[in-house]
């Protein structure tokens, strides 16, 4: 075999070998996709050439050749919930590819595939497999005749259960559009990993693994799902670096390559842990560079669409490293020794280190707060499990209060034999949207005509929440529809007026305080607390018995979300100045 064997050799033997070939090098586009709103991430080598594709744009150049970062996290290609537990599932992957706009076709993409696997890296030609659609003798022959593959190392992959074109070995871009058959190469890695080839009933086993895609697109599919040959068809290819890594340097699981020691043994160092092998450090390793790119691209942790995906991937972390016994924030120290292996490929992340590091910090501290607590609430309720499922109104409640996305429960309840009622958590879910819309639709409608001296009592609510996050206190007024009212009924949506309150009401950029006001038979959930002059309002839905003005309730703030409300607000701060210090 080559001496080829590092993955920044590869990398860069592959961009060489295409460049030979009259292929333009391409630089990697940025994870956030330009102009494509249909995708959360850039997830192969093409997206940043989808429009040339399409025809609906025109480069200089008619070959290309790029090494692209690639993040398979959310959205239809997740592979998140699966990190940790395979050899080669990644949120974050790169993806080397040769690409022809109308110029070359199956006559030649073959033959460079083949050449680059078999004499630029060296592999034995009896360690490789290829299949191909069921239909294209074009390919068949090209493989067979011009490579010299024997036939029945040529697997033939056809539709599956009968539905035309929806098979493995045919690709397509969408419903409609540019589509075409694609050939597969497979490396065996032996008899000692069990498994058969494709289209065999064990080829989801480990032996064959698929190292190298190449698709032609050669039609053009139609919304009525006719097929025309396209004028003159194209090729994309992809092969993922950590697989063809593994094969050059002689190991089966992508964790082994060189790529991944360094990040696995600096995190053991890290959390004090002996054994590098373990599945927690495996999922650290891989998270921490796609949270690393993901933030140096510009993506923000938030709680919709790219941003919530990246704070799930950093709390998905997190608990692992909380499982490995880390005591201290220690995430964002893993950028530098990311930046150390990776940061000649990618310069970004050497130039923006500082502030990605102050950005997973950041976000670091703010779910550490409440991982703990959380952890024990999950705890009680898998301690008291009938079944084998968590209920669905736990996860939300973990989600809602304590900031675990369903899919760090569902990793904790993996590891314990239990699943999640996600149907159940779903009805959660929807019931709590539909309070806030109408405590939303309430407050928007109601709170501007509030007359609050109509309902008697002081003008001026005492706040005592800074020194406390529980009082028992006297209700002073009660408020529905915009009107005083003497009592709430449950299921009502009203403003309560306290004569003190421990609620912080939004002020200053920050948001207001949630949490329940109780008594032995009633529960009032605040939602919000904002002020009208002096005067803190409540709002929120009466969930239970009946609240009565002069009544006296228990104030309870919702102490993990006030300290995560504080932390982001302070973090807000700080991102500004650091997007202040980046971009001027």
């Amino acid at each position: 075999m080559s001496r080829i064997q590092s993955s920044a050799d590869i990398r860069e033997a592959f961009l060489r070998f295409f460049e030979a070939e009259q292929h333009t090098r391409v630089a990697s586009s940025s994870l956030v996709p330009a102009n494509d709103p249909t995708l959360l991430f850039t997830n192969a080598g093409m997206v940043q050439f989808k429009d040339v594709f399409l025809g609906e744009d025109q480069r200089s150049y008619k070959r290309a050749t790029s090494s692209q970062r690639c993040v398979r996290a959310g959205g239809k290609h997740n592979d998140l919930e699966n990190v940790g537990y395979t050899a080669r599932h990644h949120t974050f992957f790169e993806m080397l590819g040769n690409f022809s706009f109308g110029d070359y076709f199956k006559a030649e993409a073959i033959p460079y595939s083949w050449r680059f696997l078999t004499e630029t890296l060296g592999i034995a030609a009896d360690k490789l497999w290829v299949t191909i659609y069921a239909e294209d003798d074009e390919a068949f022959t090209i493989w067979r005749d011009t490579v010299g593959l024997p036939a029945e190392r040529i697997i033939r992959i056809g539709d599956n259960k009968g539905a035309r074109y929806a098979s493995d070995n045919f690709w397509a871009m969408g419903d409609t559009g540019p589509c075409g058959p694609c050939s597969e190469i497979f490396y065996d890695h032996g008899e000692a990993i069990a498994g058969g080839l494709p289209g065999t009933p064990e080829e989801d086993g480990d032996r064959y693994i698929e190292i190298w895609n190449i698709v032609f697109m050669q039609y053009n599919r139609s919304a009525d799902g006719d097929m025309q040959a396209l004028p003159k068809p194209s090729v994309d290819t992809g092969m993922g670096l950590e697989r063809i890594a593994a094969v050059m340097q002689g190991v089966h699981s992508n964790y082994e390559i060189d790529l991944f020691k360094h990040l696995l043994a600096s995190t053991a160092s890290l959390l004090g842990v002996n054994d590098s092998g373990q599945g927690s450090l495996r999922v650290i390793a891989d998270h921490i560079r796609s949270c690393a790119f993901l933030v140096a691209d510009g993506v923000v942790s938030s709680n919709e669409g790219r941003g919530y995906v990246l704070r799930r991937i950093i709390r998905r972390a997190i608990r692992h490293g909380n499982k490995l016994g880390a005591s201290d924030l220690f995430f964002y120290q893993l950028v530098a020794p990311l930046a150390e292996q990776m940061g000649e490929a990618y310069p970004e992340l050497i130039e923006r280190r500082e502030f990605i590091e102050r950005t997973l910090r950041n976000e670091e501290d703010q779910f550490a707060q409440t991982l703990e607590q959380g952890i024990k609430i999950l705890e009680q309720a898998i301690a008291g499990l009938k079944d084998k499922t968590i209920p669905g109104d736990v996860a939300f409640k973990l989600y809602d209060t304590y900031g675990f996305p369903l899919d760090l429960t569902a990793d904790i309840a993996r590891e314990r034999g239990l699943t999640v009622d996600n149907d159940g958590y779903q009805s959660a879910m929807q019931k709590q949207r539909a309070q806030a819309k109408a405590a939303s639709q309430f407050k928007a409608a109601a709170l501007d005509k509030l007359d609050i001296s109509a309902a008697g009592g002081s003008s001026e609510t005492q706040f005592d929440g800074y020194e406390q996050l529980q009082t028992q206190v006297e209700v002073e007024a009660l408020f529905s529809d915009g009107q005083a009212v003497e009592q709430l009924q449950a299921g009502q949506v009203g403003v309560v007026v306290l004569a003190s309150t421990p609620f912080y009401a939004e002020s200053g950029g920050q948001v207001g305080d949630a949490g329940v006001l109780r008594a032995n038979d009633l529960e009032f959930v605040v939602e919000d607390t904002q002020k009208q002059g002096d005067t803190y309002l409540h709002i929120g839905h009466l969930g239970r018995g009946s609240l009565a003005r002069g009544d006296s309730v228990a104030a309870c703030v919702d102490s993990a979300r006030r300290r995560a409300t504080a932390l982001n607000h302070s973090a807000t701060h700080l991102l500004h100045a650091a997007l202040r210090e980046v971009l001027g």
